[in-house]
């Protein structure tokens, strides 16, 4: 079980634990700062916490702040590693010409860390990454998506989305997009039937379960419809 413990700036504790199954009911909101406040306001601030809403916007934004640079620690250090088959699926994007874009409710300085980490230098100047607070509503809205589909210059209908968690999949088909659901373990019991398909990972081979190839029988498949 990971657990993460906030310290505030002085040493008081917030004695705050969110486990796995806690932070998997939290996952359910999209966006690290909303998902800390919706926290605070269902079971109390903690003491230390300011009471006017301003300075608790700053409380959080901080809070939110040490752990995206815990969490930077431990992509650096290789601690969480890509799920298989992504760096694939990319690799056989960029072979077929076909634009690539990270769009996540998460910090944007955290999703830059995880591209260029984790899929080097390479590959991460290919792809965009839009994240964290350039849209002002975050998933299940689609506005991320949409965002991403008019910057690339890409209709919507034309895009095919891996996501992992229903309100990402939400997200997805709100922009008119395809979407395929690759599981985790926090999202292994949601309802993901409007989803184009499902697998629990992309999987490298001989563990494959997708590739590029099958994202564009997808495509093809609206058409025929």
């Amino acid at each position: 079980m990971i657990m993460f413990q906030f310290h505030h700036h002085h040493p008081s504790q917030l004695g705050v634990t969110w486990d796995v199954d806690l932070y998997g009911e939290l996952l359910k909101i999209g966006g690290g700062k909303e998902r800390m406040t919706a926290y605070f306001n269902k079971v109390g601030w903690p003491a230390n916490a300011p009471t006017g809403e301003q300075e608790r916007k700053e409380f959080i934004a901080s809070l939110h702040k040490q752990k995206t640079e815990l969490f930077m620690a431990l992509i650096e250090k290789k601690l969480l590693p890509l799920r298989p088959g992504v760096a694939k699926i990319i690799d056989q994007a960029f072979a077929q010409g076909v634009q690539v874009a990270v769009c996540s409710t998460s910090n944007e300085k955290a999703v830059s860390a995880i591209v260029s980490f984790l899929l080097g230098p390479e590959r991460a100047e290919k792809i965009k990454i839009f994240a964290g607070d350039v849209v002002p509503r975050k998933k299940p809205d689609p506005a991320i998506y949409l965002l991403a589909a008019s910057t690339l210059n890409v209709e919507p209908s034309r895009c095919v989305v891996v996501e992992d968690s229903a309100i990402g999949l939400a997200a997805a088909k709100a922009a008119g997009m395809t979407c395929i659901v690759t599981k985790s373990g926090y999202t292994a019991d949601e309802d993901f039937l409007n989803a184009d398909a499902v697998f629990d990972c992309i999987g490298d081979p001989p563990e494959e379960r997708f590739d590029l190839a099958f994202c564009g029988s997808l495509l093809e498949k609206q058409y025929v419809s």
